[in-house]
């Protein structure tokens, strides 16, 4: 009997420890009203269609940043939540639909606007990927905006932008690329930079 608690002890904790950063991430819990009033629903993974049938309006972490979207597969209006907010529509200018979240880092540890998170990136042979695209060395690296002139950020904008960012990484060009807003600044994210078909 105690050899089996033993051997049950040890699988969990080996699958606990292989779990990706998302998975092991602690809970956000959103509310329908401000002040952390109404309807609740606690979230510990990834949920690219959530099917609430309220609005949103604040939100429980604890440590782990989680990225809110407007829209199913984490598209639309998008912002990333580091505290504990009771009022996402007056600290974020957030319109109320939440359809997807998902823990920020993601593994990755991006998310969020500069600081000295180092350039994360997956090369192949014929593309690169950049999950938040940075420019700068070291502690001074930034994350790169979606569009840095006047007015609304937008996907051609964003595309040449994108464009930009790879050809200043020896790519030829961006064959996708997405914006995510963090703090009320547009940023790029999820870049594939390669050498033909963009």
């Amino acid at each position: 009997m105690i050899r089996s608690l033993v051997i049950l002890a040890a699988t969990a904790w080996a699958l606990s420890t292989a779990l990706p950063a998302w998975a092991q991430a602690e809970e956000a819990t959103i509310y329908r009203d401000t002040n952390f009033r109404g309807p609740a629903v606690a979230v510990s993974r990834p949920n690219p269609n959530m099917q609430l049938n309220f609005q949103v309006f604040s939100l429980r972490v604890s440590r782990t940043p989680w990225e809110l979207c407007s829209q199913p597969n984490f598209r639309g209006t998008c912002i990333t939540i580091r505290q504990s907010t009771a009022d996402l529509r007056r600290s974020y200018n957030w319109p109320g639909p939440l359809q997807s979240m998902r823990p920020a880092d993601g593994g990755w540890g991006g998310g969020g606007g500069g600081g000295p998170t180092p350039q994360q990136s997956l090369r192949g042979m014929a593309s690169e990927f950049f999950p938040a695209p940075r420019e700068g060395r070291g502690s001074s690296a930034q994350r790169v905006l979606a569009c840095t002139g006047a007015g609304n950020s937008t996907a051609n904008c964003a595309a040449q932008t994108a464009d930009r960012f790879c050809r200043s990484n020896g790519w030829a060009g961006s064959a996708r690329e997405l914006m995510e807003t963090v703090n009320r600044r547009v940023y790029l994210a999820d870049v594939l930079c390669v050498r033909s078909g963009y």
